[in-house]
C-alpha cells in the first residue's frame, strides 16, 4: 500500500487500483464545528418556539424567512460535520470500469464509468482571489473537489480539499492504471 500525504492511500494489485481519500481530521476544528451546530440549533429552536407568540403578521413573515435560511444552513453544516466525522471517498479501477463512491458509515451510492469513455482527467484549478474557491477549500464545508474527468459529457469531480501536490500524484496514479501518459 502506498500513501500520498496524510489522507490518501493507494492499493495496487494485479487487476485493481484502489484509492481511498479521507476527509480532513482536525479534532479541534471538528469540536468547534460540533459546538457551532449546537449553538445554531439552539438559536433556531428558540426562534421557532417564539414564533407562536408573535402577533404582527410582518414579523411572522420575516421569522418564516429567517427560519428558512436557518434550516438551510443547519442542514449544510450537519452534512459537513457528518462527512468530516464518518465519510471517505473511494475510487477503484477494475475490469475496465472506474467506480467512485462517497461513503458515509459504509453506505453511499457507487457511480460506475467505462474506462473507454473517460477523458480529460485533470486538476481543478483554484483561483486564490475567488471567494467561492476559498470557501470550498475551508474546513467548514463539504466540497472543494480537486480532480475531475468527463464521461459521456458529464463532469465528475473527486478529491475533496486535497492539495495540488496530492491531486497531481493522484492523477498520475490513475493515468498509469488507465495506461494514459
Amino acid at each position: 500500500m502506498k500513501v500520498i500525504g496524510k489522507r490518501i492511500s493507494i492499493l495496487k494489485k494485479e487487476n485493481l487500483l484502489s484509492i481511498v481519500i479521507l476527509p480532513t481530521k482536525d479534532k479541534k476544528k471538528l469540536t468547534l464545528l460540533f459546538l457551532w451546530i449546537l449553538a445554531w440549533t439552539t438559536c433556531g429552536i428558540i426562534v421557532f418556539i417564539n414564533y407562536f407568540k408573535l402577533l404582527d403578521e410582518n414579523i411572522k413573515l420575516f421569522t418564516i424567512g429567517y427560519l428558512s435560511f436557518w434550516f438551510y444552513f443547519e442542514y449544510t453544516i450537519v452534512l459537513a460535520f457528518i462527512w468530516k466525522k464518518f465519510g471517505k471517498e473511494k475510487l477503484w479501477i477494475q475490469d475496465g470500469l472506474i467506480n467512485y463512491q462517497k461513503e458515509i458509515n459504509k453506505k453511499g451510492k457507487i457511480q460506475t464509468f467505462n474506462i473507454g469513455l473517460i477523458e480529460n482527467l485533470s486538476l481543478v484549478e483554484i483561483n486564490p482571489t475567488s471567494f467561492i474557491d476559498t470557501i470550498n477549500q475551508s474546513f467548514w464545508v463539504k466540497g472543494g473537489e480537486r480532480v475531475e474527468f468527463k464521461s459521456q459529457a458529464k463532469t465528475i469531480r473527486l478529491g475533496m480539499q486535497i492539495t495540488d501536490e496530492e491531486a497531481l500524484l493522484l492523477i498520475k496514479e490513475v493515468n498509469s492504471a488507465l495506461n494514459i501518459e
